[in-house]
């Protein structure tokens, strides 16, 4: 579903049907924060790009709400792990390397 930020990200969800307004982000809907979730965070959200960029199906994104300072906004933060590897995925964007190797194109010759 498209984000009030415009990006298309399958945990985004909003109801409109008959005049309701209901929007929430369902990978931030489970964690316990003090900072709840506003339709802002979108717009600075790392999610849809990691989405549009990796789909490894064994990668299991957790998200949560962090502010870096007190006077800057509330931003989301975002981990990754691979359940089929077993271990942290560094660079959510890539992915862990084990699962989906990279074409002999791309990889340098020494």
């Amino acid at each position: 579903m498209r984000t009030p930020a415009g990006q298309e990200c399958r945990y985004f969800y909003g109801d409109y049907y008959r005049g309701k307004h209901h929007e929430e982000c369902r990978l931030l809907k489970n964690t316990r924060q003090a900072q709840a979730w506003k339709p802002e965070l979108c717009a600075t959200c790392p999610v849809p790009g990691i989405l549009r960029a990796n789909t490894c199906e064994h990668m299991e994104l957790n998200a949560e709400i962090y502010r870096p300072l007190f006077i800057f906004k509330p931003r989301v933060r975002v981990t990754a792990y691979c359940a089929k590897t077993q271990q942290v995925v560094a660079e959510p964007h890539i992915g862990c390397g084990e699962c989906h190797k990279l074409p002999d194109v791309f990889e340098s010759k020494e």
